[in-house]
């Protein structure tokens, strides 16, 4: 894995403007060629739902419907009972769709363009040539996402705080957010400030903060360091108990956006028994999943105590899936993502970059959270993003430390299909939290 970097301002460019587009509010228009015929029932529904004294929107009926979500192979057998969690905005299943390839409208802003991009993620800077993957947009099967408009976000976040808590990932997303919405500040009412773990973008005009955080645990580990944390795998220790060293910068937040996956990928984790201060803690080594569970009643405990609901508007960005398996899409095997050009076609491919137990335990989190009337919106990425096999990184990227000679003869070796280029996928997850936000 790379050594991530809180964020590359080294390049300060000159920041451009781009146009916002037509956003506007959250509308969402209903595509099918039989629009007449659909609205007429449509009436008929909403009749009889009313006629009957069943006052639930028409959107409940629709959210009953089963849904599909990516689904790692290999995982099937020991999990035939794992469902989804409803995956939709109030009027549409978002997360249900295809590329589509756009060439006019997209990509929402140019590499390079604005002053706060990230050298980790400049595909483009770093010798990719073929920028298709910069050019596809998420179409939702029975309706449009909304355009993104940036002025439009600012004021929503005006005198407020957004936060991203997570791994390297929700690092990604972040840096597209900040890219997205620099288009509408002129270059001297924007700054970053790095303090630790936190890096902080402010639109000085608006008050509004968009911040990030590294917690790749989510709970206390000893891979917190935002720099230096090359702990190898088998040493990788969390504290599954523990999340205020991290929860004290985010917990006056108007919006929090989380995630946790990458960093959990290992059959087993040591948990300490302790703080990593004593001398006297122990470790015990458990099933990942088993401390992937603690960790989230740890992280679920803590919103419900601490969280004002009533301001508060809470995000978990599901997983972000790996392509490192190129036989799983008919590619020669061995390749990983390596000089992919084109999205998987195949509608709900279901590649082993994912993993459903793990799915599952964040769905449970946030069923127990909402019986205990807190809501936690889970933007689930995953089976979009599985199409997307063509826009890893790969080796376009900064290298953070020198490739040897025989890496060099063999790019495939480093090629990273976890993280993503910007602009590219992460752009889309932000284009659903924004549908979100202003649903």
């Amino acid at each position: 894995m790379h050594k991530p970097h809180p964020v590359d301002v080294e390049a300060h460019q000159a920041a451009g403007a781009a146009a916002d587009g037509a956003a506007g509010g959250f509308v969402w228009r209903i595509r099918s060629s039989f629009q007449c015929v659909a609205g007429f029932l449509a009436v008929i529904v909403i009749a009889v739902i009313y006629s009957t004294g069943e006052h639930r929107k028409l959107t409940t009926l629709i959210e009953d419907q089963p849904t599909n979500t990516a689904l790692g192979n290999g995982y099937l057998e020991f999990y035939p009972n794992y469902t989804p969690m409803a995956r939709r905005t109030s009027q549409c299943d978002v997360f249900s769709g295809k590329w589509v390839f756009d060439n006019e409208s997209y990509p929402l802003y140019k590499e390079g363009q604005y002053s706060f991009t990230s050298d980790q993620l400049a595909c483009e800077k770093y010798g990719r040539k073929n920028l298709s993957y910069q050019y596809w947009r998420w179409q939702p099967h029975h309706c449009d996402l909304p355009r993104f408009n940036a002025t439009a976000l600012l004021e929503t976040l005006r005198n407020r705080r957004l936060v991203f808590v997570g791994d390297s990932l929700n690092r990604g997303q972040w840096v597209s957010l900040v890219c997205l919405v620099e288009r509408a500040i002129p270059p001297s009412l924007k700054s970053m400030d790095i303090k630790g773990s936190l890096t902080i973008f402010k639109a000085i005009e608006y008050n509004a903060t968009i911040d990030y955080y590294w917690a790749p645990l989510l709970v206390e580990s000893n891979s917190d360091d935002p720099v230096e944390h090359q702990i190898t795998s088998a040493d990788r220790t969390v504290r599954v108990n523990a999340t205020e060293k991290h929860a004290r910068y985010w917990n006056d937040a108007d919006f929090l956006i989380f995630n946790s996956y990458l960093w959990w990928r290992k059959p087993t984790m040591k948990v300490m028994c302790g703080s990593f201060e004593s001398p006297d803690s122990t470790c015990e080594e458990i099933e990942m999943v088993a401390g992937y569970k603690m960790a989230l009643k740890t992280w679920s405990d803590w919103i419900q105590m601490h969280v004002n609901h009533s301001k508060t508007q809470i995000f978990w960005v599901s997983m972000s899936p790996s392509h490192e398996r190129s036989k799983e899409w008919g590619a020669t095997k061995g390749l990983k993502c390596y000089n992919e050009t084109e999205p998987i076609f195949k509608e709900d491919y279901q590649g082993s970059g994912s993993y459903p137990n793990m799915m599952q335990a964040v769905e449970d989190a946030i069923e127990s959270l909402s019986t205990r009337g807190i809501k936690v919106q889970l933007l689930n990425i995953t089976q979009l993003s599985e199409y997307r096999k063509d826009a890893h990184l790969s080796i376009y990227k900064r290298q953070w430390e020198p490739l040897t000679q025989e890496q060099l003869a063999n790019p495939v070796s480093y090629a990273d299909c976890f993280h993503w280029c910007l602009p590219g996928v992460p752009d889309t997850w932000n284009q659903l939290l924004y549908a979100y936000i202003f649903d």
